[in-house]
């Protein structure tokens, strides 16, 4: 009887101590500052470092090599409750990590991208037909998955369960589309038992259109995903957006105007028409434009970089939407006061400093 006792208690200390290493939903300010430390951790530039706390329970375990545009993860693991931080790297300091940003023409949310000889990225970041993503990041992402994904089997194997995905600014925008990637294998059946994968981008940039901001809220319900934002920030408004009638979802009073406008008695035929061809050609001519220049122009450049990249066909669309759920970090007259509008320092309000100090006061633990 006493062994059964002793068995029993056993068994209901390790449940508990594996309910208490299970990563929850919802925002968690320590798990941000925890994410903070880990991206000052990750560089090695001291201006950009300064300041912030690191958690001594997270220790970084790799870095991997540099691929794609100048793109790079770090991996950082908390081995007392088994927790692995996947951590993107935003904008280097030069051309090449900067195109991946230029290099913004939107394509399908489904299909392949061949970025190496040896590296053709299958992705469905939806399933949504009329989803779309940022071309210049989806190159990124497929790119970093050639070891994330390895190395996320490897510590499955090792037993972690609990994973999160993270990154500020560029490395923002591709943690969004990591995690569709690595949701969608999820649901494929990849790892057999359950995993928890918990997201969080900060300072990121829109990602895709509304139909892929919808699928990736769907997916990440229940308080998986998150976007920290700096009001004063610029980078979160980015890329340039342009609304068409070819962006409404099929059934619409929209996409058929000019049948009804047809359908109008003389003169009016001729009054809407010059009123709709006024309000829809300058944002389909914009929209051709910006496909143009960062689409087919930039991409000219990636293949400088990759001569083995093939570019999937571009979407016909501009319309970048935020994604996610956003953990807006307000600045007030005393964050002005310590962090002043400078023109001549567009990043100011971009750096992890003024990210943290918002934290502190907006959310303190």
């Amino acid at each position: 009887m006493k062994k059964i006792r002793l068995h029993l208690l056993t068994l209901f200390f390790l449940s508990a101590n594996l309910s208490l290493a299970q990563l929850k939903p919802g925002f968690s300010p320590s798990e941000y500052k925890d994410f903070l430390g880990i991206t000052a951790g990750s560089v090695q530039d001291s201006t950009y470092i300064r300041g912030i706390p690191q958690n001594p329970k997270l220790q970084r375990v790799y870095e991997s090599p540099l691929v794609g545009l100048e793109n790079k993860w770090y991996l950082w693991i908390d081995q007392t409750q088994k927790i692995a931080w996947i951590t993107i790297r935003g904008t280097a300091n030069n051309p090449t990590s900067w195109l991946a940003n230029f290099y913004s023409a939107m394509i399908p949310a489904q299909g392949k991208m061949k970025i190496t000889e040896n590296n053709t990225f299958e992705y469905e970041f939806s399933d949504n037909p009329k989803a779309a993503v940022h071309v210049g990041w989806t190159l990124s992402t497929g790119a970093l998955a050639e070891t994330l994904v390895p190395k996320m089997d490897s510590l499955y194997k090792s037993g972690y369960r609990d994973f999160i995905v993270s990154g500020h600014s560029q490395g923002g925008a591709i943690s969004y589309l990591m995690t569709a990637h690595l949701y969608h294998l999820k649901e494929t059946g990849k790892w057999e038992e359950p995993i928890r994968i918990k997201t969080y981008a900060s300072a990121a940039p829109k990602p895709g259109n509304l139909y892929f901001a919808y699928h990736y809220e769907f997916i990440t319900r229940g308080g998986w995903a998150f976007n920290v934002v700096n009001g004063a920030d610029w980078v979160p408004e980015t890329p340039f957006s342009v609304q068409t009638v070819n962006d409404f979802n099929v059934t619409n009073p929209f996409s058929d105007a000019r049948s009804f406008i047809k359908k109008q008695k003389f003169p009016k035929n001729l009054v809407f028409k010059k009123v709709y061809n006024n309000i829809d050609n300058p944002t389909q001519r914009a929209k051709n434009k910006f496909q143009k220049y960062l689409g087919n122009y930039a991409g000219k450049e990636v293949i400088k970089t990759l001569p083995f990249y093939q570019s999937p066909t571009f979407f016909d669309s501009n319309h970048f939407t935020r994604a996610g759920n956003f953990i807006i970090l307000y600045p007030d007259d005393a964050y002005y006061s310590l962090y002043p509008n400078e023109k001549d320092k567009v990043f100011k309000h971009h750096a992890l400093q003024p990210y943290l100090y918002l934290l502190e006061k907006n959310y303190p633990e």
